[in-house]
Parts: structure tokens; C-alpha cells; sequence
């Protein structure tokens, strides 16, 4: 049978053994009509007060923003929430965007206007957060945990803070959206590397759909307590990108709401591991390079077999990428076992160490298999994955190795999808 996988802006469309299990979930419908839907979130929130009633004529605001990486519609949500603010009384230059890049690279203009629209990227002044300008970076406070956070100065400093983003299943902070938007998002380099520690990533409860329990979620939670926003307005999406439901007010009732909502719309139980798993990482803008696609090798990992294969399509336009040290790590140990042993000796953690820990993990437990045009040039000698031209040659081979009675699942939204197996506890 044919089954198709998003990958890049487009889709891949592979030919499958017809007894292959394919693994989705009912996606969620579309909001009636988005801009009434994003009024009325606005004016009768999920939690907390209108955002009217917290607004006073001459205030500055500040609006974060997801980045480039990210599949929440900026292009939608922002410049309604900026003519909603400028009807209440905060002119244009009142209002700054902050592109929450977290250790990621900074947009161009071109994306700057992809991402938000040509007319908001325009009339709006927008501040890129870098995570290693300490000018541009205020010390909020210590943590019980020991970790300093120092938050982007510009959001410290305005009178209004209004955080957006999009609740999806996170494969080591349980959801995204929420407190992320201040940790990772805005954060400084050292208090994002301290929270993604080697302890925290290896702790069990670093996971999928878990953020009460989780060590660093909740560190995440408490640097937000640090300088918590004024208001969150939070979007969860359909494998189409509409949106399905929006979750605003006080950020961290609003936000549990939300990831209550994503985890009945997004979890499927399974009743057995499979022998091969072959996944996306949910196209464009998901997939634009392999330290992103780790996300979507983790979440068909939850459902495959020790020893078993994993096959992920990921266009990795970006390729690897070139920011942070994670092509510099994997291109400096080739073996999962060496980068292990040189982590756990590591005093201090370094940027993108903990997708490599990860990844490392994933490659010990399970085979993988890219296929990905955007990594071809690459010229990569790691033993972490294989990479590869044809997801069908690439089946037929380890069919050939498993028999006829191998276990095959096919998991099309790849992290997505929160798929796990076993007894429903």
C-alpha cells in the first residue's frame, strides 16, 4: 500500500507492505473562525483577566514570538494580537516582537516577514534574542536547583509581557508552549545548558507528556516564576496547521489546560512494540535540520523494540545545522559509547550537548536510518545513524533480515504523535 510522509514543504509518498500498521490519531477540528476564536481568547481567556483590563495607556509591551523552527502560526496570531493591543490604546511604537530563538540562529528579514507577514515585520520593532549577548541579558535570580536565569533584558524591562507559542509533545520537556517560551526561549546560554544537563535529559521523567515530576520542566516552571509574563496566548494545531483550540490568560493554568488538551487529541496506546518504525519529523518547518529531527527518531523509539530499526524522513534543509556545537560533536566522536564517556567526565555542559545525548542514546537502543537530501553533502562518518537514498530499498533489506513475520508501524506526524505501548497504567 502507498502511505505518504510530510517531509520538507511537501509530502514523500512510499510504498509499504500491506499488513504495516499505520499509526495516527483523529486530528482535532479547526476552529470556527480563527479571528473570532483569538478574540474572544483575548477578551474571556482561559485563565486570569481580559487582557484589556491589564493594559493602561503608554505601556510597553513586548511579544514573544516562536521561531523559525517552530509550526506556530506567527503569520496569524501576531498581527491580531497587535490590533487588538493598538484598539486599546498602545500605539505601534509601544510594541516590540522578540523572536524567542532560544540557542537557535537568528532569522534574515526574508524569514522575518515569512514567519509574521511582510506588513507586521515592517511596522513593528522586532529584537532577535541572542542567548550569548550578555548585554542584552538581565539576571532574574538563583534557582533551588543552583541555576542562575538570566532573561532577555528587553521582556524584563517592559511593562507588559505577552507570551505566544504552540503546545506539542515534547520529547524531554513533556509539552512545548508555556514556560518555554522564557526558558529555553529568551533565556541565556548558561541557564539553558545548565537545564538541559546531562542529569536532567537522562532522568526518566524527561519525557514525553510529562511536566509535573519532570526535573526540567519544572526548573523551566520556576524560571518563569522568576518574571512570569502578564499573559499567554498558546495555539495547538491539526496535522493540517489549523488551529484547534487556543489557551490564554495566566500562563501556567492556561497552559496545564492546553497539554491536557493535547495529550487526549495526540496520545494512542499501543498493544506491543514493533520490529521497524519508519517516521517524519512533521515536514516544514520541523524538519529543517538533524539537531530537530532527533524529536522525531524519539518518538517512534517509544514504540519500537530494543534492537529494532527506526526510519525517519527529514529534509534537513538546514542541514545539521551550522549554529551551536552539534555538528561539531557529532563530526568529533563517531562512536555513541565515546561521546558517553567523554559527557559524563564534562564539568560544565556545552551548547547542543543534549541532543547528542539523546541521540546517543537512540543510536545504542535502536538502528537508524535517515533519508534526508538536505544532509547529503554532509559527508558525516558516524556510526549514530545510516543515512540513506530509499525508504523502500531501505524496508525491503531489513524485511529481508527479519522474515515474514517482522512487526512494521508506520508513524506518518512523527512527533506529533505521542505514541506509547503497553498496558494503559
Amino acid at each position: 500500500m502507498k502511505t505518504s510522509l510530510p517531509y520538507g514543504r511537501h509530502k514523500l509518498t512510499i510504498t509499504v507492505p500491506d499488513n504495516a500498521s499505520v499509526i495516527t490519531v483523529t486530528p482535532p477540528a479547526a476552529v470556527a473562525s480563527t479571528e473570532n476564536a483569538i478574540k474572544q481568547a483575548l477578551n474571556a481567556p482561559t485563565a486570569g483577566p481580559p487582557l484589556a483590563d491589564i493594559l493602561s495607556p503608554g505601556d510597553q509591551v513586548v511579544i514573544t514570538h516562536t521561531d523559525i523552527t517552530r509550526a506556530t502560526p506567527n503569520h496569524i496570531i501576531i498581527p491580531l494580537l497587535t490590533a487588538y493591543l493598538e484598539k486599546q490604546g498602545i500605539p505601534a511604537k509601544n510594541i516590540t516582537l522578540l523572536n524567542s530563538t532560544g540557542t537557535h540562529r537568528m532569522q534574515t528579514q526574508k524569514e522575518l516577514e515569512e514567519m509574521l507577514g511582510k506588513e507586521t515585520a515592517r511596522r513593528y520593532r522586532i529584537i532577535q534574542h541572542d542567548a550569548l549577548n550578555k548585554k542584552e541579558l538581565h539576571f532574574a535570580g538563583s534557582l533551588e536547583t543552583g541555576n542562575d536565569i538570566y532573561i532577555n533584558r528587553a521582556y524584563i524591562d517592559a511593562d507588559i509581557r505577552i507570551v505566544t507559542g504552540f503546545i506539542e509533545p515534547h520529547f524531554f520537556a513533556g509539552f512545548s508552549g508555556g514556560p518555554k517560551a522564557i526558558l529555553p526561549g529568551i533565556a541565556g546560554m548558561q541557564s539553558i545548558m545548565r537545564n538541559h544537563g546531562t542529569a536532567h535529559i537522562e532522568n526518566p521523567a524527561a519525557t514525553w507528556a510529562i511536566t509535573r515530576g519532570n526535573p526540567l520542566w519544572e526548573e523551566i516552571a520556576s524560571a518563569a516564576e522568576l518574571a512570569p509574563p502578564d499573559f499567554m496566548l498558546n495555539v495547538t494545531l491539526n496535522d493540517f496547521g489549523d488551529i484547534t483550540g487556543i489557551f490564554s490568560g495566566e500562563l501556567f493554568e492556561a497552559h496545564r489546560k492546553g497539554c491536557n488538551f493535547t495529550a487526549d487529541n495526540a496520545m494512542v496506546r499501543l498493544e506491543h512494540p514493533f520490529d521497524i518504525v519508519v517516521t517524519s519529523n512533521s515536514g516544514y518547518p520541523l524538519d529543517q535540520n538533524l539537531y530537530q529531527a532527533v524529536k522525531g527518531i524519539s518518538a517512534a523509539a517509544s514504540i519500537t523494540r530494543p534492537g529494532g530499526a527506526i526510519i525517519i524522513a527529514a529534509a534537513c534543509s538546514d542541514g545539521i545545522p551550522s549554529h551551536g556545537d552539534f555538528g561539531e560533536l557529532l563530526r568529533r566522536f563517531t562512536e555513541p559509547e565515546e561521546f558517553l564517556n567523554f559527557l559524563h567526565k564534562q564539568k560544565e555542559p556545552q551548547p547542543d550537548q543534549w541532543q547528542m545525548q539523546l541521540l546517543a542514546h537512540l543510536a545504542l537502543r535502536y538502528r537508524i536510518f535517515i533519508c534526508s537530501a538536505g544532509l547529503r553533502e554532509e559527508n558525516l562518518n558516524t556510526s549514530f545513524f545510516t543515512l540513506i537514498e530509499s525508504i523502500e530499498d531501505t524496508l525491503e533489506e531489513l524485511m529481508a533480515g527479519l522474515g515474514p513475520g517482522a512487526d512494521i508501524a508506520i508513524l506518518p506526524e512523527g512527533p506529533q504523535t505521542i505514541a506509547v505501548t503497553g498496558p494503559k497504567i
